[in-house]
């Protein structure tokens, strides 16, 4: 598996498209299911053991509230278990 690098990606979505990703996920978490979501050309697959939380940020006069999903990717198993495990 190639290792991922490090990204910050801000996205912005019309309401239509926000409230159909927004359901999708609800839809997930409902299910105990893991959710996918395609970002910036990369597929993304939040397991159904993630964190939730909610932040709220203010600075001057703007204000921001994000919805975050947050997990450890599983690390990948090393090259040699895995050519040895398809023997």
């Amino acid at each position: 598996m190639a290792r991922k690098t490090d990204r910050d990606i801000e996205k912005g979505y019309s309401t239509r498209q926000f409230v159909a990703k927004l359901r999708r996920l609800a839809d997930a978490l409902e299910k105990g299911r893991p959710f996918s979501i395609q970002v910036a050309g990369e597929m993304i697959r939040v397991p159904d053991d993630a964190m939730f939380n909610i932040e709220h940020e203010r600075e001057g006069s703007a204000e921001e509230v994000e919805f975050q999903l947050k997990w450890k990717r599983a690390a990948a198993p090393e090259r040699g278990r895995r050519e040895r495990s398809r023997r």
